[in-house]
């Protein structure tokens, strides 16, 4: 008798059809795994480009308001470079004036310095070289602190002569002031040679006497 064995075919076919399944299901689960890692590169790539984009967002900020800054520092450099050169100008102008007037205003610019407070003059006048100053001080110590004043600069030689002094009695009015007392002035005449000029003595050195 023959016999056929009909249960192996059967599990030869399970065991072929078993083995397809699972090919199928790894291909599946490799294709899902692809999809997700992809997914989650591209999630990532663009968090990552946000984030990005965020910080040159607020360094563009931070550097427009830099920019802003600056302009306003900027604006403030020139102005301050504008006025220094202004007043370099002034300056120079100044020195230029200083450097071209003449022995007697530079003489007049002195003397007016050397006024005290209650002294003041009535007349003064140049002839040959010399400076005759005439006016009225309240007291000697004013008087002898001006003509001391006077000494101090190389335009005249020393020493400043006082070539009469006296006392007089004068009123406000005199003076265009109101009406009063009179009071006691002293009324004083001061000569000076100017430096170079003909018969002019040396001046004093700075220490020696007046």
């Amino acid at each position: 008798m023959i016999r056929v064995n009909l249960l192996g075919g059967e599990r030869q076919k399970v065991k072929a059809s078993a083995v397809t399944f699972d090919i199928n299901q790894r291909i599946t689960a490799a294709c899902v795994l692809v999809v997700v890692v992809s997914a989650l590169g591209i999630g990532w790539w663009y968090w990552s480009l946000s984030q990005t984009s965020t910080r040159l967002d607020e360094e563009i900020a931070a550097a427009q308001q830099e920019q802003v800054r600056l302009q306003a520092v900027l604006a403030e450099v020139r102005e301050f470079e504008q006025r220094r050169g202004q007043l370099q100008q002034r300056v120079a102008l100044i020195e230029q004036l200083r450097s071209g007037q003449s022995v007697p205003v530079q003489i007049l610019d002195h003397v007016s310095r050397s006024l005290p407070d209650t002294l003041w003059l009535t007349q003064m006048s140049e002839k040959q070289s010399e400076l005759t100053i005439q006016g009225r001080s309240g007291t000697l110590i004013e008087l002898s602190d001006f003509v001391a004043n006077l000494g101090e600069s190389e335009l005249l030689t020393r020493p400043i002569e006082i070539v009469d002094s006296k006392v007089e009695s004068v009123t406000p009015a005199a003076t265009g002031g109101p009406q009063g007392p009179a009071t006691e002035v002293i009324s004083f005449t001061v000569k000076a040679k100017v430096a170079g000029a003909p018969g002019a003595k040396p001046a004093a050195p700075a220490g020696g006497a007046r």
